[in-house]
């Protein structure tokens, strides 16, 4: 399973995750600490919920984003991150997942840290260490050892029930400006993101809260004030040289967090199905329909590359065999096209890619209906485990 042309189709320009970059989908802004004499780092405190004044002359939404900030805020941390290289600062978001000192952020937060430090929402400054660390989802998990009344575990969602125009709050940390609260929308939904590797993370919210860097890892929440996605990315097109929010910014899904985050607080690390296809992602059987290729009138997976011993291969499944372009994009035709996975039917590839991470497992056998020749067949696939990254 592996996204060929990248996600050049859905952001056109650069996508930056908005906490610490390294690689093309990440930005490394650092939010430098105020040394003081001698090397030491001081460290600002976040604004404290305080018992709230009269709410009187406020209309019910305004009411209602108050009670969110006041029962969220002491959930969510800072994250500050001292690199391995000399004067290497980084400045993150993050929140608690449960009472035994787990805290949830991203991958791209921490991949690099030296030493991490926590701020709590009262100003407590605790020393965390990484327990587990997924490339593939850009999630993490950090444990600090702090006392058990600081640890306000946040309650999750389900990614699965989010509509478009649903209104969305972001609480983190932007450019060191700690308990930051923005409103929006969703936006889209079943935004597929491209990863460092060549695997791209599934069913991703978009959404116009303004996130900007330093609200990577951070929680964006529902009206309910229940966590819906993390936020991870921005667009940006910024001539300044400094990513900032253009009102186009991406979470990953809380299910997301359900399936990850408990396999690295209990492995260190996630495992993932593998089918070992490369796909067409980005142009579709309908497209390359309208351009006068002879392709079936089916919504389906037209698959260009079979990975050599992998378990699409070992199942008898077929790669393309002649080369078009198509918007300047290489493209396969001839090889087998999926049009569904277990009775599923599936329309792209960001649908196929969305199954197989949700709903199946590693070492379990799925039954892929293709279109081969003009025919119809049943494939039945033992599903391989992702090669690491």
């Amino acid at each position: 399973m592996r996204w060929k042309n990248g996600f050049w189709l859905l952001l056109g320009l650069s996508v930056l995750l908005s906490g610490c970059r390294s690689l093309p989908l990440r930005e490394r802004i650092f939010v430098t600490p105020t040394p003081r004499p001698g090397g030491a780092v001081v460290r600002s405190v976040g604004p404290i919920p305080t018992p709230l004044p009269s709410t009187s002359g406020l209309d019910e939404e305004e009411q209602r984003l108050i009670a969110i900030y006041q029962k969220v805020l002491p959930s969510v941390v800072n994250i500050d991150v001292e690199g391995t290289e000399v004067s290497a600062f980084g400045s993150g978001s993050g929140f608690v997942y449960d009472t035994d000192g787990h805290i949830v952020t991203n991958n791209h937060v921490v991949m690099r840290a030296g030493e991490i430090w926590v701020t709590f929402y009262d100003g407590t400054v605790a020393p965390a260490r990484v327990v587990g660390r997924d490339v593939y989802s850009d999630l993490a998990v950090v444990r600090v050892d702090v006392p058990r009344e600081l640890l306000r575990p946040v309650e999750l969602g389900d990614s699965e029930t989010l509509r478009v125009g649903q209104k969305v709050v972001a609480i983190g940390n932007p450019f060191g400006l700690r308990g930051t609260m923005t409103l929006g929308i969703i936006s889209a939904l079943g935004r597929a993101l491209q990863t460092p590797t060549r695997f791209q993370i599934p069913d991703v919210i978009q959404t116009d809260a303004p996130i900007n860097p330093g609200n990577s890892g951070g929680p964006l929440v529902d009206l309910e004030g229940r966590v819906i996605g993390v936020n991870s990315a921005i667009r940006t097109d910024s001539d300044l040289g400094i990513p900032a929010n253009i009102g186009i910014g991406f979470a990953v899904p809380v299910n997301a967090v359900k399936q990850v985050v408990p396999q690295l607080i209990r492995e260190g690390r996630a495992r993932y199905p593998y089918l070992g296809i490369t796909a067409a992602g980005n142009v579709s059987l309908a497209e390359l329909r309208a351009r006068g290729y002879d392709v079936p009138d089916v919504r389906g997976v037209l698959i260009q590359e079979i990975q050599p011993d992998g378990p699409a291969a070992r199942a008898g499944l077929r790669g393309g065999t002649r080369e078009v372009r198509v918007r300047g994009v290489p493209v396969r035709l001839g090889g087998d096209i999926v049009t569904a996975i277990d009775g599923r039917p599936v329309a792209s590839f960001d649908e196929l890619v969305s199954h197989l991470v949700n709903r199946t497992e590693v070492g379990q056998t799925v039954t892929l209906t293709i279109l081969r020749d003009g025919q119809e067949r049943q494939i039945r696939v033992t599903l391989g485990e992702r090669p690491s990254p």
